[in-house]
């Protein structure tokens, strides 16, 4: 376990409320907990995919399951389930706009056009989310 990983009494909370992974082509799905300590990782520290620990899988499937979970809506219902129990405060303050930032390119009249792509596009990846469905639903497929 590194340091920042999901204590064990974390994990008891939080696993039960992804959806189990199969497998594909006879390959294995892997370890939900280690590929969410490497998401939480990544995130923590704001670096690339590509320079995720190797302790955490190979990044790209560490990658390609983070955005699955985000276009199912996995995210959302996690977070709200956890307001719901009142372990965390209201989540849709967690979003601080100056972590946008852009490329000094982008300086004069074009900083707003990559701040707009970057908020448009964040708009559009919510909008597919699920944030009024229960964990139960998400995990049982529904809709």
């Amino acid at each position: 376990m590194g340091r920042g990983d999901l204590s064990d009494a974390e994990w008891e909370l939080i696993g039960p409320l992804l959806p189990s992974e199969r497998g594909r082509w006879a390959r294995p799905a892997g370890d939900n907990r280690r590929f969410l300590d490497g998401m939480l990782h990544v995130l923590r520290l704001g670096c690339p995919w590509r320079d995720m620990h190797e302790r955490y899988g190979k990044w790209n499937s560490v990658y390609v399951r983070f955005r699955r979970w985000a276009g199912q809506g996995v995210w959302d219902a996690m977070l709200q389930t956890l307001v719901d129990l009142g372990l965390t405060d209201d989540w849709q303050h967690m979003i601080d706009s100056t972590t946008v930032r852009g490329h000094v390119s982008a300086a004069g009249g074009k900083g707003g056009l990559v701040r707009r792509l970057l908020v448009d596009h964040a708009a559009a990846l919510r909008a597919r989310s699920t944030p009024a469905v229960t964990i139960k639903g998400c995990l049982s497929g529904s809709s």
